[in-house]
């Protein structure tokens, strides 16, 4: 570029004050004091403020992240990586991870949730993953708050925006509404990969001495400081912070998907990492830190788009679509003149060094000198003082009056802000690029379904979260979220590999907040453990508060698993004229914290009741009966209980199917509504089919009723209702839309 710029501010000596400023504690600048031996400069300052900001170094949750089981048969790489690796046979893997976007998605919606969705697809093809699917988990604030309407509309079109032209369908996701978020939304995006396990990359394995390449979009000024906004905590009027959020260019990003593949059929590389939070600083110290290696950097030969920028606003940028690798000897040129046929910036910007430093220099002068190890594992380790969460009250259901009519709570359950149809959303996005989606979450399955290309077998992906249960009891929370991925698996017949999740809390200095993201990681690794379920990539994302308040406290919880066979799947959408409804599982009747607690009763925070108690055995029994009944191809549709109970999960199936149903029992008329675990309904044709439920030992409630006609008619002893499917159909999918074109 032109313009030089002065380095003499880069190399003033900073005091507690700039520490301050820089989002560090005084404690934490003493430990930079002490590393150093001298006071740092700004350069310094900036990369030590992004390095040890919670988003990439995970302070508070550390020493408790290690409580998740992470290996098992199948896992071929777990935390540590870009992403989680699992075997799927055949000499294939399966690479997929979620990572957050939250404040930069609320404050420039579009922008924030498009780059998100770059950024995890960054993640997985890093690793030499091909991507083939996209998720996402959204939670908005009280649909009549001021700002929810253009937040939802901004985040859904920088998904569809970023995810359509890049050419990766997205096949799942969820979306919840609560006043909880509405200073702070939550974008939470998972992109899953396939590779072959004999062509997976690392960012560990550089050896000194080698170059170090820089490919992809130039540098700019944008997301400066993006990784240390995302871990503070907001205040109203944090809009002015628009220059902190990055701007995303998906064309861009499919050429470096296909360059980086095409460079990744050769041996040419020998460590590699994505430029995400923290931009070139953490790309190169994740290098540096796994490889055992120095890095020395030259800036002036980044490639930059704008003048005059320093070392400081160059290794702190966090513009979108840039890759870091190391090449092995004399490969430079054959890797840029890949690069140059993508029309990609490819530089090499400096070497690996077996000084384990990191050495940058402007202008020939050494504008940064730290030793690795602080900036990644002697970063500070937190261990925050918590408090064990309250215990919500049993929520006594008996004392309130059973509904006048069915039909209608059916209609206000069903068309509810979190249970309407978010087709408006899922529409937007194309689903089935690339041709291997067999079906997808939003629009039939408890789980999409996605053709490994070229066999007759599939992964299943899923997203789960209930974080009126999470804030209600964390731990019983925890294992729900995990319980309820492996039974959306399990439903549509796959068999559950492993999880990858994303911890969305408030504030961990406050020993409440602490207290709760304890105890639901703990209540997450049980359910991992006891379902042989483990998690082998994530992400936290903390201070999620405005002006001191918190979000729900939402680890969201992504799922894969493996379909052997595609003619022996299920969904929902296959129930039949004369087709029986079967519940398989042990309702007790349990109300708290439930879609009917809160949507007809008007009941919210712990005064909505308990959560529901998880029996990890009984999950997994259950499973495998399911999955069982399914591959021997003995059922037409399954559908797992969850919000709203047993009347809501067959009402969806009615919906899905296009067909009516008559539904009853002569229980407790809650019993209907109740959301108690391990449960499915099962649509049989034959006895026999049904009969194998008694052979296979697991407990089930009978016939629930029968398909056929185009009403849902619900009996509770001698008292029903009826609703007509295009009635329902209305209530439930005309919410959305008539919301988003401006309709109270």
């Amino acid at each position: 570029m032109s313009a030089k710029p002065d380095l003499s501010p880069l190399l003033a000596p900073q005091d507690e004050a700039s520490a301050k400023s820089h989002g560090l504690k005084p404690n934490e600048y003493q430990i930079i004091l002490d590393r150093l031996s001298r006071q740092p400069n700004l350069v310094e300052m900036g990369i030590f403020s992004v390095m040890w900001s919670e988003h990439c170094s995970y302070k508070s949750t550390r020493r408790h992240l290690g409580k998740f089981p992470t290996k098992g048969p199948r896992v071929i790489q777990g935390p540590g990586e870009n992403a989680g690796v699992v075997d799927i046979g055949d000499g294939q893997a399966c690479i997929f991870k979620m990572e957050s976007h939250n404040h930069p998605s609320y404050i420039e919606p579009r922008q924030g949730a498009g780059t998100g969705v770059g950024g995890i697809l960054r993640d997985v093809f890093t690793m030499g993953a091909r991507p083939v699917a996209l998720v996402n988990a959204l939670r908005f604030g009280d649909p009549s708050h001021a700002k929810t309407r253009s937040l939802v509309a901004g985040v859904v079109s920088g998904i569809g925006g970023y995810g359509n032209c890049v050419g990766v369908p997205t096949v799942a996701g969820e979306t919840q509404f609560h006043k909880g978020y509405n200073g702070n939304i939550l974008v939470n995006a998972m992109a899953v990969g396939l590779a072959d396990q004999d062509k997976i990359f690392y960012s560990r394995g550089a050896e000194p001495g080698n170059a170090i390449f820089y490919v992809g979009s130039k540098t700019g000024r944008d997301g400066i400081h993006g990784a240390t906004m995302a871990s503070a905590e907001f205040s109203e009027g944090d809009e002015e912070k628009r220059p902190t959020v990055q701007v995303g260019d998906p064309f861009t990003e499919k050429l470096l998907i296909e360059a980086c593949l095409e460079l990744m059929a050769t041996d040419w590389i020998q460590s590699i990492q994505d430029m995400g939070a923290a931009g070139l600083t953490s790309s190169s110290v994740e290098i540096a830190d796994k490889g055992g290696v120095g890095v020395e950097m030259d800036m002036d030969k980044v490639p930059q788009r704008e003048e005059g920028m320093t070392a400081y606003e160059i290794m702190l940028s966090e513009s979108q679509e840039r890759m870091l690798m190391v090449l092995k000897p004399g490969r430079e040129a054959d890797a840029k003149k890949i690069f140059d046929k993508w029309d990609l910036d490819a530089e090499v910007i400096g070497y690996t060094t077996n000084t384990g430093r990191l050495v940058l220099k402007q202008q020939g002068k050494v504008v940064c000198d730290i030793p690795v190890p602080p900036l990644s594992q002697d970063a500070p380790n937190y261990d925050r003082p918590w408090n064990t969460p309250k215990a919500a009250p049993t929520l006594d259901i008996s004392k309130y009056p059973e509904p006048k009519d069915y039909g209608e709570v059916l209609l206000k359950l069903m068309s509810s802000p979190d249970m309407a149809s978010k087709r408006w959303i899922w529409e937007q996005y194309d689903r089935h690029v690339m041709g291997d989606t067999i079906d997808s979450s939003q629009s039939g399955g408890d789980a999409a379904i996605v053709r490994i290309h070229g066999t007759n077998k599939a992964l299943a992906i899923c997203s789960d979260c209930n974080p009126h249960y999470v804030a209600a009891d964390p731990y019983e929370g925890g294992k729900q979220a995990v319980a309820e991925a492996y039974r959306n698996l399990s439903a549509v017949g796959a068999t559950p590999i492993a999880i990858t999740d994303n911890l969305n809390f408030g504030n961990p200095e406050k020993p409440d907040t602490m207290g709760v993201i304890v105890k639901a990681i703990e209540g997450m690794a049980e359910a991992c453990r006891v379902l042989e379920f483990p998690v082998v990539s994530g992400n936290v994302s903390l201070y999620n508060e405005t002006d001191g308040v918190g979000i729900p406290p939402t680890p969201v919880v992504g799922g894969i698993g493996l379909i052997e066979n595609l003619d022996h799947i299920a969904t929902l959408k296959g129930a039949q004229a004369g087709d029986v409804l079967v519940l398989v599982g042990e309702t007790k009747g349990h109300m708290g914290a439930s879609a009917y607690a809160r949507i007809v009763l008007g009941l919210d925070g712990l005064t909505a009741g308990s959560a529901p108690p998880v029996d990890l055995v009984k999950e997994q029994e259950i499973a495998n009966v399911i999955r069982t009944l399914v591959k021997a191809g003995r059922v037409n549709a399954v559908h797992d209980v969850s919000e709203g109970g047993i009347v809501c999960a067959a009402a969806e199936m009615a919906l899905a199917s296009d067909i009516g149903l008559e539904i009853g029992t002569d229980n407790q008329w809650w019993t209907l509504f109740a959301e108690d675990q391990a449960r499915y309904l099962v649509a049989f044709s034959r006895e026999e089919d049904i009969g194998q439920l008694n052979k296979l030992g697991v407990e089930w409630l009978g016939v629930l009723g029968t398909f056929g006609g185009d009403s849902i008619t619900v009996s509770v002893a001698d008292k029903s209702s009826t609703v007509t499917l295009a009635t329902l159909r209305a209530a439930h999918e005309g919410w959305l839309p008539k919301y988003m074109a401006g309709a109270s």
